[in-house]
């Protein structure tokens, strides 16, 4: 029997496979951190669609798509979305400190997750696109358990805050073809984020927060 999330998965394949047959390879936008600039690493499933979220605040000068949390080395894109590798699509985000701070990008990234979802995120499911934080230092580990307190204790949600805060490990860029995949595959890249249902999951959210504080 053919499910919703099945036929979902196809049409992420489906985007990969016409994106190599008519597209033109791209350098990913990466800036080494230094000379002043800092790394935050975040996931939350469907790495094209955090690249796209965080690619608009200002004080961002890169984001790079690819995979971490697990011990295999030089994991691929096949390897990592089947499952068992410990690693998650995630996103490694160069920013710069004195135009947008860790603490803000931190609530950019609880306004644009699921943090309710052990299983996953939207249509995309298993362990390796749940939800998590990869802290860098210590000071980044402390802000990151604030926000989460924080958001616990507003009353936001009644279930629990499933998202993991855990320490960075190895992040190993995801193949060329991922970055920035929504600048150079637009339609292709909106079709599956609407299929997927982020936004609108997103959304109920936001309106499940509204109600619940009425």
């Amino acid at each position: 029997m053919v499910t919703k999330l099945h036929m979902l998965c196809v049409m992420r394949l489906m985007a990969l496979l016409l994106w190599g047959l008519s597209g033109i390879a791209q350098g990913a936008s990466s800036v080494p951190a230094g000379n002043g600039l800092a790394t935050a690493i975040f996931a939350a499933g469907c790495f094209w669609c955090v690249e796209s979220d965080f690619d608009k605040v200002p004080g961002v000068l890169s984001t790079t798509s690819g995979y971490t949390g697990g011990e295999k080395k030089d994991p691929t894109y096949d390897q990592v979305s089947a499952g068992g590798t410990g690693h998650k699509e995630a996103v490694q985000i160069v920013f710069d400190p004195n135009k947008v701070s860790y603490a803000q990008l931190l609530k950019v990234f609880w306004n644009n997750v699921d943090p309710l979802d052990a299983k996953g995120q939207f249509c995309d499911k298993g362990e390796q696109y749940r939800s998590a934080i990869f802290y860098n230092n210590e000071e980044q580990q402390q802000a990151a358990e604030q926000s989460k307190g924080e958001l616990e204790k507003s009353g936001r949600f009644k279930q629990a805050i499933v998202t993991q805060i855990v320490p960075a490990s190895a992040f190993y860029p995801a193949e060329e073809y991922h970055q920035d995949y929504h600048n150079k595959n637009p339609l292709r890249y909106k079709f599956y984020r609407f299929n997927c249902g982020r936004d609108a999951q997103l959304e109920e959210l936001r309106k499940k927060t509204t109600n619940e504080k009425g």
